[in-house]
């Protein structure tokens, strides 16, 4: 008894002095314990909002706007297209601007990972990444386009509730 009382001391001991410690959100100054997951919003962010672009031309004006979505570390995002068709693939949709025509986005390529809860490797992103939209501005001016950004977030087990993240980029025009 008193061998196994002292194993698991050490052990404990061990394990105070050398396990990782679960990483802790702070509020108002203050450790609340370990950041809760309950959604893939709360892992994944646009970045960029409110950037935009601006053009300079004499006829229509043709340029590209780059989405950014950042995953958190440890998470990662199916590609477009996912792997399996009951995937959720991360997904850019705009919404109509008069005068702005929005092409077809154009997805990064894809990391291939391989996780406890897949047979083979999914085609994800991981880090930062960035959607291209291509665009026709037939106006002079600002206009604001809305993009939304469908995403399901997972880590090495599970995953998450899908999220749509919104953002708005101010797209001007200037003809002379």
């Amino acid at each position: 008894m008193k061998i196994i009382g002292w194993c698991g001391a050490i052990l404990v001991l061990f394990c105070f002095i050398g396990c990782p410690k679960p990483k802790t959100a702070t509020q108002n100054g203050g450790t609340v314990g370990p950041p809760q997951v309950t959604s893939s919003e709360n892992v994944v962010h646009l970045g960029g909002a409110g950037a935009g672009v601006t053009v300079t031309g004499n006829q229509t004006a043709t340029l590209t706007i780059g989405v950014p979505i950042n995953i958190d570390e440890g998470f990662h995002v199916n590609a477009n297209p996912a792997t399996f068709p009951y995937l959720i693939a991360t997904e850019v949709t705009t919404e109509k601007v008069e005068g702005l025509d929005v092409g077809k986005p154009v997805y990064p390529q894809a990391v291939r990972r391989k996780f406890q809860f897949a047979d083979q490797p999914l085609a994800v992103y991981e880090g930062k990444v960035a959607v291209t939209l291509p665009l026709t501005a037939h106006f002079t001016g600002t206009k604001s386009l809305a993009i939304s950004v469908r995403v399901q977030a997972c880590d090495e087990e599970k995953c998450f509730p899908p999220a749509t993240l919104h953002a708005s980029y101010p797209i001007t025009v200037d003809k002379k």
